[in-house]
C-alpha cells in the first residue's frame, strides 16, 4: 500500500508539470461516497487532486436493531486520485477519472463514530458483529457538458457517468448547476454566496460486496456556499458549503425494497487543501450508510503557488 501511495504521488506530480497553471479545483468524490452524503457536483476546472476517504456502513444501530439483511460492519479506507480535464475538442465538455482503493477494516471508522462523535454527543456506542476485512477499490468516470443560461455563466451543467469497482457498479445521468450567483443585484452578498443543486438518476448493480442493491437510484442535492468567489489570482480561495442530500438508495431491505436515505454535508475548503464530513443525522437514525470524511490536496493548485514562490 505505500508503495502504490508513492506511485500515485509521483504520478500526479509529474502530471501536474507537464498541465502548467490551472485555477483551484475541488475534486470528484470516489463512488461510494456519493451514496453515503457526499458533494456529488461534478468539476468545473482542470484537477488533480489526491485524497483519502473513510466510509462506513454499520450494520446496528444503538439499541441493536439490523439496517437489513447485510450482516457485516464495513468501514471503507480509500486512498483517491481524482483527475479533470477539459476536452478541447468539445467545447465545454470536461472529462473527469477518479480512482480509490484501500483496505476495508473496522477499527478507524469505528474509533471515529463510537469513541468520537458519539462519546461528544453522548450517544451509546453502536454494536459491532461481523466485519469486511480485504482490499476493496472503485473507480468512476463522468463527461459533463457545461452550458449558460439566458446570459449567465457557464454553471448549469448535464452529462453521464459510470461506477464500477469491488462495491457495486452503476452507470448513470445527471443535471444541475454549480454555484450560482441569483442575488446579482444585492451588493457584496452576490461576491460570497453561491447556491448549487444536482439530479442523478442511475441503475445499480451488486459487486463483490453489496450482494444485493437496488434496481434504481434517484439522488437530489442542494447546497449553499460562502466564499472568496469574486477574488483576483494573488488571493487565496476559502469556502465554507452545506449540503443536503435525499437519495432513494443504494441498499434494499428484507423485501428488495430501496431504503431512502437523506444526509447533511459539511466542506470547509482553504487554499489547496479540502475536508469534507457528511452524516444521516437528520435521519435520526445510526445504521446503514452512516457517515464519512474525506481529505484532498489539489495537487494542480499547489505545483503552481510552490513554482511562483520560488
Amino acid at each position: 500500500m505505500r508503495l502504490l501511495i508513492l506511485i500515485i504521488v509521483s504520478l500526479a506530480l509529474s502530471v501536474s508539470a507537464l498541465m502548467g497553471w490551472t485555477s483551484p479545483g475541488w475534486a470528484e468524490a470516489t463512488a461510494q461516497s456519493t451514496h453515503w452524503g457526499a458533494l456529488a457536483f461534478p468539476d468545473h476546472d482542470r484537477t488533480l487532486a489526491l485524497g483519502f476517504t473513510t466510509d462506513r456502513f454499520t450494520e446496528f444501530d444503538g439499541a441493536g436493531k439490523r439496517y437489513n439483511d447485510m450482516q457485516q460492519t464495513d468501514g471503507f479506507n480509500f486512498w483517491s486520485l481524482s483527475w479533470t480535464e477539459r476536452l478541447e475538442h468539445f467545447k465545454g465538455w470536461n472529462a473527469n477519472l477518479t480512482v480509490g482503493a484501500g483496505p476495508t477494516q473496522d477499527r478507524f471508522s469505528r474509533y471515529l463514530q463510537n469513541d468520537v462523535v458519539h462519546k461528544f454527543r453522548g450517544l451509546t456506542p453502536v454494536p459491532v458483529g461481523a466485519t469486511r476485512d480485504a482490499t476493496d477499490f472503485m473507480t468512476s468516470g463522468t463527461l459533463t457538458k457545461w452550458t449558460g443560461l439566458l446570459g449567465s455563466d457557464d454553471v448549469f451543467f448535464y452529462g453521464v457517468g459510470g461506477a464500477a469497482g469491488s462495491l457495486y457498479y452503476e452507470p448513470y445521468a445527471q443535471i444541475g448547476f454549480r454555484r450560482l450567483s441569483p442575488l446579482e443585484f444585492v451588493p457584496v452578498v452576490s461576491d460570497y454566496v453561491r447556491f448549487s443543486a444536482l439530479a442523478r438518476a442511475g441503475r445499480p448493480f451488486s459487486g463483490a460486496a453489496f450482494h444485493q442493491v437496488a434496481n434504481h437510484s434517484y439522488l437530489g442535492q442542494a447546497s449553499v456556499g460562502i466564499g472568496n468567489y469574486r477574488r483576483t489570482d494573488c488571493d487565496t480561495p476559502w469556502e465554507i458549503e452545506v449540503g443536503l442530500t435525499v437519495d432513494s438508495g443504494l441498499f434494499v431491505d428484507h423485501r428488495g425494497d430501496s431504503l431512502e436515505e437523506r444526509f447533511v454535508t459539511v466542506a470547509l475548503r482553504y487554499s489547496a487543501v479540502t475536508f469534507e464530513t457528511w452524516n444521516d443525522l437528520i435521519n435520526q437514525k445510526d445504521y446503514g450508510p452512516t457517515f464519512g470524511a474525506r481529505l484532498t490536496l489539489d495537487v494542480l493548485y499547489l505545483y503552481d503557488r510552490l513554482t511562483d514562490f520560488y
